[in-house]
């Protein structure tokens, strides 16, 4: 996996299952998105491949991709005069025929997701007036209205307060749990990571060590990696502290 100019992981060798909460986490720079996209087909690899269920992404059409795959972006949605509703919708169209036109059943589905992701009290709310914590759960209920078995996340609680992402990362630790979905999630949120999640992605470059949230904190990469003169990991408490 490599972004413009350089490579950024080798050798990767990962495998995750269904129902599985996984946070890849790194230091700045260390390719932490580059991994997340390369896994979602929206970057390039130098070598290997990347199967869902078996098959590989290389030979699916884009609409098959969208129906294995969900992606929820950095960046809040920049859209006007369209409701929540409408924007999850959205997330029905891998599924529509070539009119776009909502079934009773892809209606049904919005609505659950509206429901599942706690927004369903937004669902007349034009986008444009949603805070960023309820921007970000209607993309959720979007992603979970394309029915995959995977829903990628890049960083989605960077522009969020503490309160926001605490209950967001919940509804999407649930989301693997209770709904089955494989949840992957890039983030700088150490100290939510290793509360929540079942399984670490540690991106070292351009290694990435890959194992259950305990054992990852047991085997000191974490420590050895974020430990410097300004910051210190305590894997007791399992926090990070700013050195004066």
């Amino acid at each position: 996996v490599y972004p413009t100019g350089s490579h950024a992981l080798n050798n990767i060798d990962l495998k995750i299952n269904d129902g599985e909460f996984v946070f890849i986490i790194g230091a700045s720079g260390a390719g932490k998105s580059t991994l997340l996209r390369a896994i979602a087909s929206l970057g390039d690899l130098q070598g290997g491949v990347i199967t869902i269920n078996g098959v590989s992404t290389n030979e699916l059409r884009s609409a098959e991709l969208a129906r294995m795959m969900a992606f929820v972006n950095t960046e809040r949605v920049q859209v006007e005069a369209m409701t929540a509703y409408d924007l999850v919708a959205v997330g029905r169209s891998p599924h529509t025929d070539w009119s776009g036109r909502l079934r009773s059943h892809d209606h049904e589905v919005v609505e659950r997701s509206l429901q599942v992701a706690g927004v369903e009290h937004l669902a007349e709310r034009y986008v444009e007036t949603l805070s960023d914590g309820e921007c970000q759960r209607v993309m959720i209920a979007r992603a979970l209205a394309q029915e995959t078995p995977a829903i990628l996340l890049d960083e989605p609680t960077s522009y969020l307060d503490m309160p926001n992402r605490y209950e967001l990362c919940t509804l999407l630790s649930r989301l693997a749990h209770d709904e089955g979905k494989c949840v992957i999630f890039s983030t700088h949120e150490l100290d939510i990571a290793l509360t929540l999640a079942d399984n670490i992605a540690l991106v070292d470059n351009p290694q990435l060590y890959y194992m259950p949230t305990d054992e990852m904190i047991a085997s000191g990469n974490i420590e050895r990696l974020f430990d410097s003169r300004h910051v210190a990991f305590d894997a007791a408490t399992r926090t990070i502290s700013f050195k004066r």
